[in-house]
């Protein structure tokens, strides 16, 4: 009897989680009910599956409602309903029409109105719904004849007064009201919520007739969903049979050009592969991809395929990939086998700037009926929350900053912040809006609108209603199809180079990136700022901890470095391994012969499976659900038991001692859930390799176009810093060199007017386009009469030295500017200036200060190029050693004097610490470890230089110091002001990097848990 159930779904209305929903409808005793939620079937195939698991009937519908308002209720008879109501919404969310009062002629769907808004003349298909309370009106309605066409309508909203009041709540913040301005209109009736059959049907026992039309609905919809059928995009080409004897022809041609004529353990892996694929009915699968990336190399476009897909030797030869996986010895079972029927995505990484042409050739190649990103819920979580519900409650901006920024146990105890935090909490983790997926795409074999609504969000691509959880659920294997700017920062400098030296560098021949001496040098002493995925402090850390000299260890640091595998203790004991080779023993002759490469540890994914097959005897298959149940993928209990029993079963036939057995099920279970995919760090490893190549051969091209794409882990100042150390010279923008971007003239870098934080991009685009059609500027005058611009964005150029060309001083140009700008009308622009001679005027000569040059680019850059930061300081002190030197200095105390560069926060046992990323006054960078005790005393202050005193650690290769003291230290007076309230407020300018770190401590060395011992039984 229930047509018109809200879940959470029902964004900003619904308060009930589906699982409750459907528990209580088995506690009311319902057989049948409609999940119908507003605009959306977000939870409809969720619904469906738990609906069948308690023996209740589904219908699936959707709760039409257009700006607020209430137009009708839909129910599918069938799939090809639901297909109906979604192309009928997605028309209207497209055109951003509002949906019309009356229903469209629906074939499929039983369309119910409110008693209120029911038309005149009803459709076959078309109902009233009559609520509990309107059943005593039909005693006089004009209504009353169309009894026929009534049903019972008893909506569901809310479970009880609270969740009633978590309603309004959603309302209001929907509506973006204080809850006092909330009128009737705005939120649903205090009835909406499920009553037993025995409490509901009583209300139409006078009308039968109305509990039979609403039964005779139930019976008539039958929406019926097979979950194990693929809707993807079945075939690349027109059918199974032509799909893999084209993949055949791709992987055989690019065997050869990978592996050669004659490579048979290649080959042999060829074949395996195919076959697998072909079973699976995956070929259609691997060509779109293949399509995808030859368009891309059509267009000259750099991507990295990455993730578990790089475990295909038919990825790689079809150049999806650049990672072979013979070389690293990587199992196709983790990414496909016969045991696991959906195949994990592709992911394929472009740069940032391109990644929307191949998005574009997608959508039309494959048609837009067929193509969508998936989308996803943002939810109401972390402190944000408070805010949201402070302000429905009317507290000031004041309140809410403090209820946003502190936890629960900081914040004040009255009443009202009480109810806050009470609703708050009710609605954490609830679905509040709808966004797009960073990069799953829909490919679909029938219209995708058979299965979803699609959106229009402002990015300008169509996305469906359900996110990639549930897309996987119902049949679907998203593309992923990335952006990052580690690629920009390889394409861009490939195109810097050429232009810069003429040099055509193949960075895609990853040969040339993988075992050079230099680039081996620079890793081991871990030198790679700017470089994808290696340049952060952590991983910088650990590269020298490792002494990282090679590609392989690279690959190993690329997974270990991960929170998941730190976590485990897998970090710690790997570093410890590495260094200590003659201080541990393989747990077991598999463990040296199959994780030899590793020391016996498990890093990767891939070494749960190796060793459940070669020291437990099971398929590789089964391996990977081993893996993939430990980690909470897909896979129930029921599963894990039996492949868990199988494990043990098949280590005892082959006379393994139980007890060891058990140990290394223990070690699997505690690593399995932690491990990161091999294939993915390989793809990383080699991308910062390729990165790690252009750094050292091509440095100022490289920090160019690392400095041009944004950064990366710092900001643009550390970038500029690492241009300059590697033999660039930074100059300034300047009007007739600069472009928007950073451009490079041999090793002269000069800064992109996009670095001016107060200039309109408007104008830098202009400044650029206009010298491109006119030539270089001949002088200030020149420049004023060819850019319309007023004097304020006049003064941010000639303070950053933009005319610096004229020969004539700031203070001179800043006299002209204002003499030609001020009262200047624009439309007299070409009268006054071409008409008139340019005037020369008597100008005073008024000297500057190197100083006030460096403070002119704090203000507009947040950093000085003229000078250093160290050079700005009251103290000519620069510490008593410099980073080189601290290797030497073990256990010994230091008094260094540096710039602060980044810090991170970590938790520890005892609270947060810190740690600290600095560079000294020859411009080397070193770090720092700052306890909570120390913090306490001495905490950061912001950007700046500090002098600091501490103890060195130097922890395999690398030395951190360990803070006791530190003070930051004052710049000298700003020569540009008079007052000496103002004369250091610039200094409040520079900047730093901070970083939040959530996670729980790392363990100790006591905490690990992994023998470096054999078992006493085992033969030694």
């Amino acid at each position: 009897m229930y047509l018109n159930c809200h879940s959470f779904h029902s964004l900003r209305y619904g308060t009930i989680p589906l699982t409750e929903l459907i528990s209580q409808a088995v506690s009311c005793g319902v057989k049948a009910m409609a999940l119908t939620d507003i605009n959306t079937v977000t939870g409809i195939y969720d619904f469906i599956r738990a609906c069948y698991k308690v023996n209740i009937k589904p219908l699936v519908g959707m709760e039409f409602r257009s700006q607020h308002q209430f137009r009708y209720i839909g129910l599918a008879k069938n799939a090809e309903g639901l297909g109906e109501m979604n192309r009928f919404l997605t028309e209207h969310n497209f055109s951003g029409e509002p949906l019309p009062l009356l229903a469209p002629e629906f074939e499929s769907v039983f369309v119910i109105y409110t008693l209120e808004n029911a038309p005149v003349t009803l459709r076959e298909n078309e109902f009233i719904g009559i609520r509990p309370d309107e059943v005593l009106r039909l005693l006089t309605s004009e209504h009353k004849n169309k009894m026929s066409k009534m049903v019972v309508l008893q909506s569901v909203t809310f479970s009880n007064k609270r969740e009633f009041n978590l309603h309004k709540i959603l309302r209001a913040i929907d509506t973006n009201i204080i809850l006092s301005k909330l009128t009737e209109a705005d939120y649903c009736r205090t009835s909406e919520k499920m009553l037993s059959l025995e409490s509901l049907l009583p209300y139409y026992e006078s009308y039968p007739e109305i509990i039979t039309n609403t039964q005779q609905i139930i019976d008539s919809c039958n929406f019926e969903y097979e979950f194990k059928t693929p809707r993807n995009k079945k075939f690349y080409t027109e059918n199974r049979q032509t799909d893999i004897a084209k993949l055949t022809e791709l992987a055989l041609e690019g065997l050869i050009w990978r592996y050669g004529e004659n490579h048979d353990v290649a080959k042999k892996r060829v074949e395996k592969e195919l076959k697998v694929i072909d079973e699976l009915e995956f070929s259609g699968y691997f060509l779109i991809t293949w399509d995808i990336v030859q368009e891309s190399n059509r267009r000259g476009f750099m991507h990295i395929g990455r993730g578990s897909g790089a475990n295909s030797i038919i990825a790689y030869c079809l150049g999806i990939t650049d990672i072979c996986p013979i070389e690293l010895d990587l199992y196709f079972e983790r990414f496909l086998n016969l045991n696991r029927k959906s195949p994990p995505d592709f992911d394929i990484d472009w740069s940032w700037k391109e990644r929307n042409t191949i998005l574009e050739y997608i959508f039309k190649k494959y048609g837009k009926d067929h193509v969508a990103f998936c989308g996803t819920n943002v939810e109401f979580k972390h402190r944000s929350i408070f805010r949201e519900v402070g302000k429905v409650f009317g507290l000031p901006k004041e309140e809410l900053d403090m209820l946003a920024k502190n936890p629960m146990a900081l914040h004040e105890t009255n009443s009202i912040v009480k109810l806050v935090q009470e609703y708050s909490l009710m609605m954490n983790k609830y679905p509040n809006q709808r966004s797009m997926h960073a990069c799953g795409i829909i490919i679909s074999e029938e219209p995708i609108t058979n299965y979803t609504p699609l959106e229009m969000p402002p990015k300008g691509f169509p996305i469906v209603l359900f996110d990639m959880h549930i897309a996987e659920e119902i049949g679907f294997e998203k593309f992923d199809i990335l952006s990052q700017r580690g690629i920009g920062h390889i394409d861009d400098s490939v195109k810097l180079i050429e232009k810069n030296r003429g040099i055509k560098v193949d960075i895609r021949n990853t040969s040339i990136s993988k075992d050079e001496a230099v680039c081996n040098i620079h890793l081991a002493q871990g030198r790679t700022i700017g470089c994808f995925y290696i340049e952060s402090p952590a991983m910088r850390g650990l590269l020298r901890r490792l002494n990282c000299d090679n590609y392989k260890i690279l690959v190993a640091a690329s997974s270990i470095i991960r929170p998941g595998v730190a976590q485990s203790g897998m970090m710690k004991e790997y570093i410890f391994r590495h260094n200590n080779p003659d201080q541990f023993q393989y747990f077991h002759e598999v463990f040296k012969e199959h994780l030899g490469e590793t020391y016996g540890i498990m890093v990767y994914q891939e070494d749960v499976i190796k060793i459940a097959q070669h020291y437990g005897g099971l398929p590789a298959p089964d391996g990977d659900i081993l893996r993939r149940a430990m980690s909470g993928k897909g896979r129930s209990m029921e599963a894990l038991q039996k492949v868990k029993d199988n494990f043990f079963a098949c280590c005892a036939q082959k006379g393994h001692p139980e007890e060891l057995s058990q140990e290394i099920y223990r070690q699997i279970e505690s690593f399995a859930g932690f491990s990161f995919c091999k294939a993915h760090s390989a793809s990383y490893a080699v991308e910062s390799y390729q990165s790690l190549y252009l750094k050292i051969n091509y440095p100022v091209e490289f920090m160019t176009a690392v400095i041009n794409n944004q950064g990366g882990f710092y900001r643009t100042e550390v970038y500029v810093h690492e241009a300059r150390m590697s033999g660039g010279t930074i100059l300034n923008p300047c009007v007739n060199k600069s472009e928007y971007q950073t451009t490079v003239y041999g090793t002269d870098i000069y800064l992109g007017f996009m670095h001016l934080q107060s200039l309109e991009s408007k104008t830098a685009h202009l400044i650029e386009s206009d010298r491109e059609k006119n030539g270089d500027f001949l002088s200030l005058e020149d420049f004023i009469n060819r850019i319309p611009i007023g004097i304020e964005s006049m003064k941010i150029l000639i303070f950053i030295d933009a005319f610096r060309f004229t020969g004539k001083t700031k203070n001179q140009l800043l006299v002209v500017a204002s003499l030609l700008l001020n009262n200047f009308k624009p439309e007299n622009r070409s009268l006054m200036l071409m008409q008139e001679p340019v005037k020369e005027y008597k100008l005073p000569t008024l000297e500057r200060s190197l100083y006030e040059d460096a403070f002119d680019e704090i203000e507009l850059l947040s950093f000085p190029v003229s000078c250093t930061v160290f050079d700005l300081l009251q103290t000519k002190y620069r510490g008593d050693i410099m980073a080189k030197d601290l290797v030497l200095y073990h256990k010994k105390q230091v008094r260094m004097l540096a710039y602060l560069i980044a810090r991170k926060q970590v938790p520890t046992k005892k609270g947060n610490m810190y740690f600290g990323t600095w560079i000294d006054h020859e411009g080397s960078y070193f770090d720092t470890a700052h306890f909570p005790d120390s913090l306490a005393e001495y905490p950061f202050q912001g950007g700046g230089c500090y002098l600091l005193l501490g103890n060195v650690e130097v922890d395999y290769h690398f030395p951190t110091i360990t803070i006791i003291k530190m003070a930051k230290m004052p710049f000298i007076p700003d020569p540009r002001y008079m007052d000496a309230k103002d004369q250091y407020k610039t200094q409040q300018l520079i900047k730093e990097d901070v970083s939040p770190t959530h996670r729980e401590p790392y363990p100790q060395g006591h905490e690990i848990n992994l023998p470096r011992h054999r078992m006493r039984f085992q033969k030694t």
